[in-house]
């Protein structure tokens, strides 16, 4: 990534390097500098193009100081440099702050007076307005599309500045010679042939405005400067181009081929000119090629972005494809774990419940209902964690009162051989109905864990209340009356009890309470976290 673009700004060191050549090929000696000194200006003025995206206020400061320099040293490396400096200005009022383009603008505006001026004259009102208007106009423009790219789908203005520089490039190397020959002052001429082509760098945004504005140029320049018409004609044809590529209708297409030919007749088409059909022909394949080229272009685009739409759709259904696959793949464990555990817990029903009958009274029939009771909870249990598990969608069905459940938790605990002591606190009934359920699940396996640790005969203190903005869970239990032997256990009881409390936003902590005994105590958010 780190030399992402490099292509680019050598290209545009090359272009900057290329023009100057180009508008300095027909020049020999000056006054000051031989001709063998037109290659090194050339670098000196072209080269800084290549950081002019990543550093395009200093470049426009260099370009001026250079405008300033060769315009001293009459070298027609001035000509380039106030081109270029126009496209580092473009640059900066997209990529720039506001202060530094005003710095940089201000700077371009010394730099063009001083250039336009002849020495010995004065500096008229016209040559200020030249001056001003040429450097504020490419950075006006630079802001816009800053402002205005994302009605594209990129934000790459690389080809934008292509095309305005392209655009300044062909008018002013076409036209500035013969810019006082027409009956508008030259400041005039020169501000309009500037912002026709700086115009071309919007067409990607504005298409219609900017083939209006082209059109409007072509038949002004027909009218007041008959030599520039052909510079206009072909800002006009890539004003068409662009036009075709953007706009997906054939119907506007056809109507700018329309009138792209009825630009391109007035153009070549004079007084003395005989129309033929093979003359007409010519023009109308003229004016075709690129909107074919545009249509083209843009066809291209869209296939691209097609292409795009259908990889993401893809992507999503495969997303989709591997969550379906992943809940039946759920589905059919949950079915196997509850067709297992259902297995051998309705065979220790029905044994307790056969039992029963043969131990009609006493501590030993408790003990049998109180396993076919339990029995019977566990299997319905089951049954709720695969509906859940087939849709994950439906909620849980919660207790309908969650101090029924710890009350239950508790007789029960307390049948089993647990001396239980139950604090609940009945102002717990106004907390959330997701925070009493977990704390009904927190004091049933907090209990289970001390009959299974401590044996019956422990002593148990159950404490349920309402404690900053939510719920306390406490449950101590004292010193283990004898050594009993551990029943089995998973070691999941606590880390469930951990990831019950952490998905509600509260706290819970476990250990040893210093006398012998042992403390489960949890806070209960009233909101969980998000």
């Amino acid at each position: 990534m780190r030399w992402r673009g490099v292509p680019l700004d050598v290209l545009l060191a090359a272009s900057g390097v290329g023009l100057d050549l180009l508008t300095t090929a027909h020049v020999g000696d000056t006054p000051y500098l031989p001709a063998e000194t037109h290659i090194p200006m050339a670098l000196l003025a072209g080269l800084p193009m290549g950081l002019v995206r990543r550093r395009p206020v200093p470049v426009t400061l260099y370009l001026a100081v250079l405008l300033v320099v060769t315009d001293r040293l009459g070298s027609f490396t001035s000509n380039t440099a106030q081109i270029l400096i126009c496209v580092a200005l473009g640059v900066a009022g997209f990529r720039s702050s506001a202060r530094t383009v005003a710095a940089a603008v201000a700077a371009t505006i010394a730099a063009t007076a001083l250039n336009i001026a002849d020495p010995g004259v004065a500096v008229s009102t016209s040559t200020w307005m030249y001056s001003v208007l040429l450097p504020v106009f490419p950075a006006v423009l630079g802001a816009y599309l800053r402002g205005s790219a994302g009605r594209l789908e990129e934000r790459d203005v690389t080809p934008d500045a292509l095309l305005a520089a392209g655009g300044v490039a062909i008018t002013v190397l076409s036209t500035w010679t013969s810019w006082h020959s027409g009956s508008q002052p030259v400041w005039v001429v020169g501000l309009l042939a500037v912002v026709g082509g700086l115009s071309l760098g919007i067409a990607r945004r504005l298409p219609g405005l900017v083939f209006l504005l082209q059109g409007v140029l072509l038949v002004s320049a027909d009218i007041y400067l008959n030599v520039a018409v052909n510079t206009c004609l072909i800002l006009t044809l890539i004003a068409v181009g662009v036009f075709a590529m953007r706009v997906a209708s054939w119907a506007w297409t056809g109507a700018a081929y329309l009138t792209g030919c009825l630009l391109a007749a007035i153009a070549v088409v004079g007084d003395g000119t005989e129309v033929t059909p093979f003359r007409v022909g010519v023009l109308m394949t003229l004016v075709a090629t690129p909107v074919a080229i545009g249509r083209y272009l843009g066809m291209r685009q869209a296939a691209a972005v097609a292409g795009r739409l259908r990889a993401e759709e893809s992507a999503r259904l495969t997303l989709a494809q591997v969550r379906a696959d992943q809940l039946a793949e759920r589905e059919r464990i949950a079915r196997d774990v509850h067709d297992i555990v259902a297995h051998h817990v309705g065979a220790m029903v029905l044994r307790a419940s056969a039992a029963r009958y043969t131990a009609p009274d006493g501590p030993v029939a408790d003990a049998l209902s109180d396993i076919r009771e339990t029995g019977h909870q566990v299997l319905q249990d089951l049954r709720d964690l695969l509906d859940l598990l087939r849709d994950p969608e439906r909620q849980p069905d919660l207790p309908a009162n969650p101090a029924d459940v710890v009350r239950e938790s508790a007789e029960r605990m307390a049948a089993a051989g647990l001396v239980v002591d139950l604090d609940l606190d009945p102002a717990t009934d106004q907390a959330p109905l997701i925070a009493r359920a977990s704390a009904a699940r927190i004091v049933q396996e907090g209990l289970t864990n001390v009959l299974k640790h401590a044996g019956p005969g422990t002593q148990v203190r159950v404490v349920v209340s309402p404690a900053q903005d939510g719920l306390s869970v406490e449950i101590r239990n004292g010193r283990p009356p004898t050594t009993i032997e551990r029943l089995p256990s998973s070691g999941r009881g606590l880390a469930g009890m951990r990831e019950r409390v952490r998905a509600l936003g509260g706290t819970l902590t476990a250990g040893p309470d210093g006398e012998g005994g042992w403390l489960l105590a949890a806070h209960l958010p009233a909101r969980s976290a998000a």
